[in-house]
């Protein structure tokens, strides 16, 4: 099929322009064609964040997308707490949580798929007994439900804040004083679609409070709860008042040689949906970042 750009999709991504021009198709299925190069700009095959002019002529090659399903791969798993319902995972830095487009293998699911067999199926094939979500290269404790019903028992913990996340911080520069809170809603960067701001008058509630746990000449070790679950929002808030993550490019620190960014999960405490105890779960801080800690005393 061909489609013909005009002067109003000057400045969109490819990948957007699809979505809006080919409303039918999933947008996992629109990215996989054009990796596969199926989608021709006047004869070339581009990325998905190519930016259009509006002057062109783009060849659209339909083909059928293998159904996505998360399978599982022996891999290594930490393993913090584990009963009939929940399962808590240490996740290292680096591991994506769950499959999807352009990822298939190498997944938090896939690993406990393998070790636990089947789980809840709430969050569909891709995504079965995820409740929540670490960014990619964010360590620490996250939470599995194994089955439906602990799925939608911790879905409503999450929903009306019973769940209390602690996280250990490292960020650029010195706070004045020794704890604060920061409610700037969060919304997606109109700009660079990977990132989200807290610079914009609207977006979604979100809400971080902070505790200085040490001092640095240059950086400050912090203790973070978050009472809203947004997307980067701890690093999104951070940087919003000029403190952000050590190791986080994207939202504008300097390079570093920690090789991530220094931000861990380190606590979690829930409900069971058992027992109805409370429970609460820590997890370590990895060794790359107490090695990084030895370097600044």
């Amino acid at each position: 099929m061909w489609l013909e750009t005009s002067a109003a999709d000057r400045g969109k991504r490819l990948d957007q322009f699809l979505r809006e021009r080919l409303p039918q198709y999933s947008r996992a299925r629109l990215q996989n064609w054009i990796e596969q190069g199926r989608v021709q700009i006047n004869g070339a095959a581009q990325k998905r964040s190519h930016v259009l002019k509006g002057t062109e002529r783009i060849e659209v090659q339909p083909a059928e997308l293998p159904p996505l399903h998360a399978t599982p791969e022996d891999l290594p798993l930490d393993i913090l707490y584990e009963d009939g319902d929940v399962i808590a995972i240490n996740k290292p830095a680096g591991m994506v949580v769950h499959t999807g487009a352009g990822r298939h293998t190498g997944t938090l699911v896939n690993a406990v798929l393998h070790r636990f067999g089947k789980l809840s199926t709430v969050g569909g094939d891709l995504r079965p007994g995820i409740v929540h979500r670490l960014d990619r290269f964010t360590s620490g404790v996250i939470l599995i439900a194994r089955t439906d019903a602990a799925h939608r028992h911790l879905a409503t913990q999450f929903a009306s804040r019973q769940v209390e996340k602690i996280y250990v911080t490292l960020v650029h520069g010195e706070f004045k004083n020794s704890q604060g809170r920061i409610t700037t809603p969060i919304a997606r960067d109109p700009v660079r679609r990977t990132r989200m701001t807290a610079r914009l008058e609207h977006g979604r509630q979100a809400i971080t409070s902070y505790q200085v746990l040490k001092r640095f000449a240059d950086s400050t070790l912090l203790e973070v709860k978050i009472g809203t679950g947004r997307t980067h929002q701890i690093r999104v808030h951070l940087a919003s008042i000029h403190h952000p993550v050590v190791g986080d490019k994207l939202y504008g620190a300097p390079a570093s040689s920690l090789g991530r960014y220094f931000l861990h999960a380190r606590q979690i405490t829930f409900t069971s949906p058992g027992s109805g105890q409370r429970i609460t779960v820590p997890a370590p801080l990895p060794a790359d970042l107490e090695a990084y800690l030895r370097t600044l005393r």
